[in-house]
């Protein structure tokens, strides 16, 4: 078998049969050299979507775990043909071009080929404003810059791909982040990748649309990002430590005029608790997402993933001791003044600086630590 066209299917009568009898038409344009399978991976469909598939000569693939992605893995991985190719089954996308994301698949010898709706005529009212000038350029833009990709359309519900290829990726979203997954994954394993330019059309008004724009947005960009953990790495450290040495220096040297400016003074000091916390709570996310083994650490972070309980116990511990003396400085310092008002916030906002963020850290490492010996069990 040359080609499996597989439709993700649930609850889709009103649009199957034309759908199917469009991709048939282009893929029939072939004759002889292209044997292929129409595929319909039914997950959970209570109308006549199963009927109409096999009375259209497709076959039926239930897949009873719910999603997008899942509907579409179980699809592929039912597929007999070399090449896999699969579109939503809501009349939208421009099925003719079937045969041509064929034809350039194995014409460019490549692992995956898009149609890309961003290159083509997008009706009007087949794509929201919102998807179309923000939400889609922004992720197709995201993921090219973090995993140096070429692609116009990150969305595209409409590719063809290798088959062996994609079963070495390690494919395994089910919602609607199955979209990007399958292009991130394929861009850190080095596969070819073309696109042919194609469109969209306005689906049928009465259709209720799977995608959840706010909610599937989200998961795309979640998934995007945790494939790059060492951005939060990076990020939570060049904060963590520039605010930490302007903080220690902020205690040295005092308010102090610069150019005209009051700097390092009560207000200088909030903010730069702020980027520090900020910082401590990227560099924690990190670490979680290190766990996920997608990326090698630095030496550093690894050395903390990596610590044992013994050391970590006297971390926590230090860093208890110190923050009590502090507390107990004030303490002190207020039974002094007969529990007066007190007016210490130039000295409290770096102490919890200098101390609160290692214990933040501190206490991150202990639930990764947990995690960890759970995973291992």
């Amino acid at each position: 078998m040359d080609l499996t066209f597989v439709f993700p299917c649930l609850n889709e009568e009103k649009t199957l049969e034309p759908c199917i009898r469009a991709v048939r038409a282009s893929l029939d344009q072939a004759g002889d050299r292209l044997k292929y399978e129409i595929v319909v991976a039914d997950n959970g469909s209570t109308d006549r979507s199963a009927e109409i598939a096999t009375e259209l000569g497709a076959r039926v693939v239930p897949v009873p775990r719910r999603g997008y992605g899942a509907a579409l893995r179980g699809g592929i991985e039912a597929a007999e043909g070399t090449y896999v190719m699969f579109a939503d089954a809501d009349s939208t996308y421009l099925y003719e071009h079937a045969l041509p994301l064929y034809d350039k698949a194995v014409e460019t010898d490549s692992d995956m080929a898009i149609a890309s709706r961003m290159n083509g005529e997008i009706e009007d009212g087949a794509m929201p404003p919102l998807h179309r000038w923000l939400g889609t350029p922004v992720l197709t833009g995201l993921i090219n810059v973090l995993f140096q990709g070429k692609l116009s359309d990150c969305n595209s519900g409409f590719r063809c791909i290798r088959k062996t290829a994609y079963e070495s990726w390690g494919i395994r979203s089910d919602g609607m982040e199955f979209a990007s997954e399958l292009l991130i994954k394929a861009l850190k394993h080095r596969a070819s990748t073309v696109e042919i330019p194609s469109g969209l059309r306005a689906g049928p008004a009465d259709r209720v649309a799977h995608l959840r724009t706010w909610r599937d947005g989200m998961r795309h960009l979640l998934f995007i990002l945790s494939e790059r953990p060492r951005l939060f790495e990076f990020a939570g450290l060049l904060l963590l430590g520039i605010s930490s040495l302007l903080q220690l220096f902020a205690v040295l040297v005092g308010p102090t005029d610069l150019a005209g400016l009051n700097v390092f003074d009560l207000h200088s000091k909030a903010l730069l608790l702020l980027a520090g916390i900020t910082g401590t709570q990227l560099y924690v996310f990190s670490l979680m997402l290190y766990l996920r083994k997608r990326e090698e650490p630095t030496r550093l972070t690894a050395r903390l993933i990596g610590i044992g309980e013994g050391e970590l116990f006297f971390l926590l511990l230090a860093i208890l001791v110190a923050e009590g003396a502090m507390v107990g400085g004030v303490f002190l310092n207020w039974a002094l003044n007969n529990f007066a008002n007190l007016d210490l916030t130039n000295v409290l906002i770096p102490g919890i600086h200098l101390l609160g963020l290692p214990l933040m850290l501190a206490i991150g490492l202990l639930g990764l630590h947990v995690f960890q010996k759970s995973g291992d069990a």
